[in-house]
């Protein structure tokens, strides 16, 4: 085994002389001064003081110097590698520094500009109203039943014992499908614009067996001019109840649970005798006045602008259901009798929330629809 090599002069090592010490140190120091930015200093610092950088390297020489000569070489590679880390320390305070101020600058909020700059939006209140009143039935047992609103004749006016004749089936009053399939030789195609929703009641008595009790809301569509109290397109919603031993009294009840659950526990209904093709008998509904209750009438120091003093507010048509409907419909009059009803939802919103345009609905101005909200 052979001594220790004591004439060792760790000078003639490449890596450990002065000069090239010095060369390594003032690289790394050049290469942090140049670093931009905290990334390009990573890069700097992982190629001047990593496991690989020169002077790691330069210090591994060390251990294969004799012991007289390693105390100054790891002296001159210590305070290299010492400087480098102190400058790598500062440029990087330095950096972050420079990062934070413009951070500040870049990503700085105004919390003086108004927050709400994008309004929230609104659902139409045509369809709150909609939902809401069939609520009311869905709560008292209804279902709800829909059907199309491109009808056949024979739904939309036949099985509600609407004759041939009837004004409601001339062009005036009724959207005709022109060109559609199986038209006769005449062009008339049998299909329209339902007029009502209650082609659906036809449809729920032909689908379900008694007892039926349905709600059906809609769109309907007649050939009506806009303006602020018609439009050609708007929502109706009709109700049908048919059950063994249904008479006028259950239809007033519903009547008033409806109005009192819309207009408050005070409100009363009444009845006033008319026609309709698919009831007998039949009546319109009428609604006590909700601004006044009434107490306009024959008081010309309170006149009430929404009932006209008179106390009542028209709401829609109602009655039992016509026998001829029910046989239309395979349901025996004999043992099963029924009542339905129906209302516009547009007139049922003008009244609730004094809207006094019906074009104000169909516009879609959301200056309109906004003070609805979001109610669900």
């Amino acid at each position: 085994m052979s001594a220790p090599n004591k004439s060792y002069d760790p000078v003639e090592v490449e890596a450990l002389k002065p000069e090239e010490i010095e060369r390594m140190r003032d690289e790394a120091l050049a290469a942090f001064a140049a670093a931009g930015d905290l990334d390009a200093l990573q890069e700097a610092k992982v190629a001047h003081t990593g496991g690989t950088s020169p002077l790691a390297l330069a210090n591994r020489e060390i251990g294969a110097l004799p012991p007289h000569a390693k105390a100054d070489a790891g002296k001159r590679v210590g305070q290299a590698r010492g400087a480098v880390n102190k400058a790598l320390a500062a440029r990087q305070t330095e950096l972050e520094a420079e990062r934070d101020a413009r951070v500040l600058v870049e990503e700085a909020v105004d919390v003086t500009l108004p927050y709400d700059r994008v309004p929230a939006g609104a659902r139409h209140p045509l369809t709150t109203m909609m939902e809401r009143v069939s609520d009311v039935f869905v709560s008292m047992g209804y279902e709800i039943a829909e059907g199309p609103e491109v009808e056949a004749e024979w739904f939309n006016f036949d099985a509600l014992n609407f004759t041939p004749d009837h004004p409601a089936r001339q062009m005036q009053d009724t959207f005709f499908v022109q060109g559609a399939k199986g038209a006769d030789s005449d062009g008339e195609s049998g299909v329209v614009l339902r007029t009502h929703t209650s082609p659906v009641q036809a449809r729920a008595l032909l689908d379900r067996e008694p007892p039926v009790y349905v709600v059906c809301p809609g769109r309907v569509y007649r050939t009506d001019e806009l303006d602020a109290t018609h439009t050609p397109v708007f929502h109706q919603i009709e109700l049908l109840a048919v059950d063994e031993g249904l008479t006028m009294a259950d239809l007033k009840g519903t009547l008033d649970h409806m109005v009192q659950s819309l207009f408050g526990a005070d409100m009363k209904t009444r009845l006033r005798p008319n026609y309709f093709p698919f009831t007998e008998p039949s009546a319109e509904m009428d609604m006590l006045c909700y601004v006044c209750k009434g107490e306009s009438v024959g008081n010309p120091d309170r006149s009430c602008r929404t009932c006209s003093s008179e106390g009542w507010i028209e709401l829609g048509g109602c009655g039992m259901v016509n026998p001829r409907v029910l046989i239309a419909c395979g349901v025996d009059p004999e043992k099963y009798s029924g009542f339905a009803f129906g209302f516009g939802i547009e007139r049922m919103l003008m009244f609730r929330h004094n809207v006094e345009d019906m074009r104000d609905m169909v516009e879609g101005d959301v200056r309109f629809t906004r003070p609805f909200g979001m109610e669900i």
